[in-house]
């Protein structure tokens, strides 16, 4: 039996499927933090598969060359700076108003019959930098007043406010998710921001302006007045920073980023420009002058102490340690599925069958996301699936970022009753959770749905 499951492909494929589905035993049922039962169910996975303990976790005298270490090593070493600066960017960027600058420029802008467009456009922009949760924080007085203002649905207001947080937390870096998934395939982040700005962008549209009109209409729910008399007693007299400069902060990095990939394409190789561009657009540096840029410019010279901005970075990165524990657990269930050889089994089999890689990675991060509410274990244990499969398709760049983005799309879909975000959702915006599913659980399934559809598409001409 232990030589049919360790050598077969049947067998191979069958501790694959029992693997992920003790994972999700584990964390649904039991309740276990996703962390220990992505690092319990490895090394169960490596000792069924057979894999010698050397191999695994190393030995007394040396452990660095162990899958243990090279698996939460090897991933971490890539995300966990972006992560924790694009933590710190999306914190001083909160603190210092620039959230509420932004949202009420734009609602100025746009007029009242135009203030849902506004919204979106504030979650699409404030996205890039600001985790999902916070971004609804910090925005969702704005939407109260607002949907006051107009006299109309809260709903019309909150769900292009939601999309946009959405799908920038779902596509675009600094988020864990997508951060994750391309330190795991080997993409630049360069290629993952253009990508997820081109789909993103057409997913955003179709959810947060045309679905969120069309449901905003008929699901009726007035703005909670509990809502309403904290937003106005949380109004503050506080100087805003000018919109050019939260907005020409939110883009430093990103066109650092985008500058030093596309550098490397245009520019001659081994040239002082190229250098001068690589050092700059790499993510880390970008982000660091970003970070840099936003404690001096919004911080100490608008009056903030010292003793103020550490306390400020040390509460935004508290949260980040069980999200890069994740990450890394993650990166040692894939390296633990590479090493068994399902990877190689799995692409001679969607070989036979002609299913894509790109929709074998949705599928596979929906089913995930359905069943255990997390997006960025979706994404973690997705990648850590299908990046066996892809080691030796000699995916182009591009393709691979296309890949992260199929992945991240089926991490959103169908929020319910088991995602953190479908009870925030209902609760700053007054919804029953019926009237949650028919919004929030919908719109959100329009996002994966038409995210997929742009990146297979796109991935057709690449």
């Amino acid at each position: 039996m232990m030589d049919w499951l360790q050598h077969s492909t049947g067998g191979l494929l069958t501790l694959s499927g029992l693997s992920i589905a003790l994972l999700l035993l584990l964390i649904i049922r039991l309740r276990v933090e996703p962390f220990i039962a992505l690092l319990v169910v490895g090394l169960l996975l490596a000792l069924a598969a057979g894999l010698p303990v050397e191999q695994l976790v190393g030995s007394a005298q040396k452990a660095s060359g162990s899958l243990l270490e090279t698996g939460f090593g090897g991933i971490l070493g890539h995300v966990a700076v972006i992560i924790g600066l694009g933590t710190l960017l999306g914190s001083v960027l909160e603190a210092s108003g620039g959230a509420a600058v932004l949202t009420r420029t734009l609602l100025r802008l746009a007029g009242e019959r135009r203030a849902p467009l506004a919204m979106g456009l504030a979650g699409l922009i404030f996205g890039v930098p600001v985790f999902f949760d916070i971004g609804i924080f910090v925005l969702a007085p704005l939407v109260y007043t607002a949907a006051k203002a107009g006299g109309r649905s809260i709903v019309l207001y909150a769900l292009p406010l939601l999309a946009g947080l959405s799908v920038m937390h779902a596509f675009m870096p600094p988020h864990p998710g997508p951060v994750a998934a391309a330190g795991l395939l080997g993409v630049s982040l360069g290629w993952v921001i253009v990508m997820a700005l081109a789909v993103g962008i057409p997913a955003w549209f179709v959810g947060g302006v045309l679905f969120s009109t069309w449901i905003g209409k008929r699901v009726v729910v007035p703005p909670p007045e509990e809502m309403l008399a904290a937003a106005e007693k949380a109004r503050t007299d506080r100087a805003e920073p000018p919109l050019s400069l939260v907005l020409g902060i939110i883009a430093v990095p990103l066109v650092l980023i985008l500058a030093g990939t596309f550098g490397s394409i245009l520019l001659p190789k081994g040239s002082t420009v190229l250098s001068v561009f690589t050092f700059f657009g790499t993510p880390a540096v970008a982000l660091t002058i970003a970070v840099l840029l936003a404690f001096w410019l919004l911080g100490f010279r608008r009056g903030m102490s010292r003793a103020a901005v550490a306390d400020l970075a040390a509460g935004a990165l508290r949260p980040v340690a069980m999200i890069l524990l994740v990450v890394g657990a993650g990166g040692f269930f894939g390296a633990v599925l590479s090493a068994t050889g399902v990877g190689k089994v799995l692409a001679g089999e969607l070989a036979d069958l002609g299913l894509p890689v790109i929709a074998l990675s949705y599928v596979i991060s929906c089913a995930l996301r359905i069943a255990q509410g997390s997006a960025t274990v979706a994404i973690v244990t997705t990648t850590g699936i299908v990046a066996p499969v892809i080691a030796g398709l000699g995916y182009s760049q591009p393709q691979l970022a296309l890949v992260v983005m199929a992945i991240s799309a089926g991490s959103i879909i169908a929020s319910h009753v088991n995602d953190g975000g479908f009870w925030i959702v209902s609760r700053y915006f007054g919804l029953s959770v019926k009237e949650t599913l028919k919004t929030w659980t919908v719109l959100e399934t329009v996002l994966s749905v038409v995210g997929f559809a742009v990146a297979a598409l796109l991935s057709l001409v690449v």
